[in-house]
Order: structure tokens, then sequence, then C-alpha cells
């Protein structure tokens, strides 16, 4: 057993709670089980409990066994000296306050119902891809429904956490966070991390300085990310070089590695030369984006603003100096849908957030809402167990459900696994 259960029985009040006494002998009376810490100090805060004729309010610490409290080094801490009761397991040994007072005991090893623990024990140890595959069937639809909900909310909160300091970084400019986070998602997966190094070495100062003319803007890009450091035959990426050669010793550039960038075993629409032109046409052809980012209403609107063809040499160029069948090359319909996912959707809940504006946070869950759902082998398995995605809400609610639920068998946070304790 592990002592997550033990939070789980007390927060859900999944134990005998009749007839209440202290290992000691007192009754013990719970008028408020207090506030589940996920911090560190004490598991329990603002609890109020009578413990024989006195009435306390402080907080309660929980261990499988009593002496773990000394394991832990409790008896060392300060923010342990308000713990009024101690909840156990097992009592192996009596613990006091620094100032040897005996720290009231209550045992619940008598108390714990016999399914609820051998539940959690099959979901924490058996080899399924989700934990509860064996019993998720049983779990109402709305339960699911209400949690995916949640999920959605918790993943929005999730990136805006890494939203929020790349916001601090830029000193609250927000066309400024905008760029970088928009920059890492037309990066993908494979390339993002690439595309978040390349916006610290051009910042956007810079990016709106030259947007205006987009040989110096693909120069910047291009050049910044080290992709200008060869010999070059073509006339356009001469130009590029030599304009960028010129920006550079005019603001102090140095460039990143062109190693950081990963062509192998992509589809050639996904190059991040492609992606490197079609950022340079997007701040080309758009000024003051986050506001017109704050402006939209609709998923058709994302979709107008966003539609946007590369220019004329990348029209017929994958990679630079090597010529291609001609291709319009715009932003597919699907990699705005992931932009909106990963870059609009978040700094527009961040924006609602930080601006206590509410509707900027349901647009965001909104527009999301509108996507289409996510095709690949998540999704597959989730089917396999019942669950069928109809927009991209529910599909990012299951990433979310797997990654930070399931896979580190997060079952007493979650509420399907909490259903099918509680059934």
């Amino acid at each position: 057993m592990k002592e997550e259960l033990l939070h789980y029985v007390w927060r859900m009040q999944r134990f005998d709670c009749t007839k209440l006494f202290t290992t000691q002998g007192q009754k013990i009376t719970i008028i408020q089980f207090g506030n589940h810490n996920q911090n560190a100090g004490p598991d329990f805060t603002h609890a109020r409990i009578q413990i024989g004729d006195t009435l306390w309010v402080g907080n309660v610490e929980m261990h499988l066994k009593a002496s773990d409290w000394t394991k832990h080094g409790h008896q060392q801490d300060p923010a342990y000296e308000n713990v009024i009761l101690h909840v156990v397991l097992e009592e192996d040994t009596p613990i006091t306050h620094r100032d040897g007072t005996q720290i009231p005991c209550l045992e619940l090893q008598s108390r714990i119902p016999a399914k609820v623990a051998g539940l959690y024990k099959s979901m924490q140890h058996n080899t399924d891809w989700i934990p509860c595959q064996k019993m998720i069937s049983g779990v109402s639809p709305i339960t699911r429904q209400l949690w995916l909900d949640r999920l959605l909310v918790e993943r929005l909160e999730r990136r805006c956490v890494y939203m929020k300091k790349v916001l601090e970084s830029n000193k609250f400019h927000w066309e400024a966070c905008l760029y970088q986070c928009l920059a890492k998602s037309f990066g993908m997966k494979v390339n993002g991390d690439a595309f978040e190094q390349l916006t610290k070495v051009l910042p956007f100062s810079l990016v709106r300085k030259h947007q205006h003319n987009l040989l110096q803007l693909e120069a910047l890009l291009f050049g910044q990310a080290g992709l200008l450091e060869r010999s070059f035959s073509g006339e356009y990426p001469m130009r590029l070089q030599r304009e960028y050669q010129y920006l550079a010793h005019k603001f102090q550039l140095k460039p990143m590695s062109a190693v950081y960038w990963k062509f192998m075993r992509m589809r050639p629409a996904n190059f991040p030369t492609v992606r490197l032109a079609q950022l340079a046409k997007l701040y080309h052809q758009t000024e003051h984006l986050f506001s017109k980012v704050l402006a939209l209403q609709t998923l058709k609107e994302v979709e107008n603003l966003f539609e946007i063809q590369v220019s004329g040499y990348w029209k017929e160029h994958y990679v630079l100096d090597k010529a291609s069948p001609p291709k319009l090359k715009s932003l597919g319909r699907g990699t705005i849908h992931l932009l909106t996912i990963n870059a609009l959707a978040p700094i527009l809940f961040l924006y609602g957030r930080e601006k206590d504006l509410p509707t900027y946070c349901e647009l965001a869950v909104q527009l999301i809402e509108n996507i289409p759902p996510e095709s690949n082998h998540l999704m597959a398995k989730w089917e396999n167990v019942g669950f069928n995605a109809t927009n991209a809400s529910q599909s990012q609610a299951l990433l979310e459900l797997h990654g930070n639920y399931c896979q580190s068998k997060n079952c007493l946070n979650c509420a399907i696994g909490g259903a099918i304790l509680k059934n």
C-alpha cells in the first residue's frame, strides 16, 4: 500500500468514520477534514477536529507507519508543530512533538474497506495499457465527460506555465511572447526546440523592425538559424547571405548552430526551411499579430488569418540551393489547427487569466472544441477502451489523461479512478 491511498480515503471519507478514537482512547469527532496540501508541509491543512473535550484547529499528517514521522525528519521541522492528528495505517511507536507531548494518533488499518484497497492494488500492479482498462466501462458517461472537460483546462493551464515564463522574460510584451510561442509551435515536436532557440538569438524587436522587407526578414531568420553559413550557387540564397552579413554586422548578431535542425524522416513540406519561410511570410503580411489574435471569434477567422503562401523562391524549393517542382506550400488546415491548439488557444487562455477576462478563456476552449480530433496511435488505443473523441478538446483531454495520470498510475487523483473505487 502507498501513502497516497491514505490521502485518498481521508479526502473522500472512504473509511469507516464511525466511533473514532485515538490509540490512547480519546474520542475523535471530525468537523472538517482539512485541505489537501500538494506542497511541502503537512498533508492536510486547516482541519477542525474535536479530540476528547477539546476542539483543535490545525494540520493532519499521514504515514503508513507512525515511525515514518521520524524517518522523514518531521520532529526537526517547525512546520509540523501544528499537527493536531497523526493518521496512520499502523502505529508502531508513539510520536511526540518537540516539547514531549504525544501527538494524538488515529489508526486506519481496520477501517479501510478491503474492496477499496484491493481495487487500488489491482490498478497499481496490472500491466494493461491503462491501469483501469478492465474496469473503465463501468464509469458513467457523465463522469467521463466532466473529467475530460476538466482535463482540457488542466492541459491549457500547464501550457500557460511555460507561456507565463516566456511572457515574464519579455517583460510582459504580449507580441514578443506570441512570437516565441508561435515559432516553437511552427517547429512541432521535431524542431520545436530549435525554433525556440532561434527566438532567443533573434529577438522580436528585430523581426518587427524588418517585417516590411521580406528579404531582410528571411535573411534574419535563416541567418540566425545558422543556415546561411555555407557557399551557395543560387542567386537568391546568395542575396540572403549578403543581406544577413550586413544585418549581423549592424546588430552584432551571432547565429545558432545549424546542427539543431532536423530534416531526416520528415515530409519535405514540414522541413524547417519551409516552416521558416512560412513564419517570415506570416510576419511580413501581418502587423500587430497579437492584437489580431485577440480579435478572433471563430476557427474560420483563425484559418483566414494564417492563410499564407511562401515567397516566390520557396515555391520551387524545399531547401536552399536545391530546386524542386513548383508548389504553393501554404499552411495546411491541419497545421493551422495544431498552431491553434499549441499556441493560440493557450496564449488566449493566459491572457484571459492575467487580465481577468474570462471571455478569452472561453474562446480558447471554444476554438479547440471546433477542431477535429487528432488521429494517432494513442487515439486508436483510447477508442479500443471505449473513448471515441469527437473533437480536439476531447482528444487533447485524453492525451492529458494518459500522459499525466495513466502512465504514472495517478489513479487516486483521477475522477475515473475515483469513480471506480467509489463504486
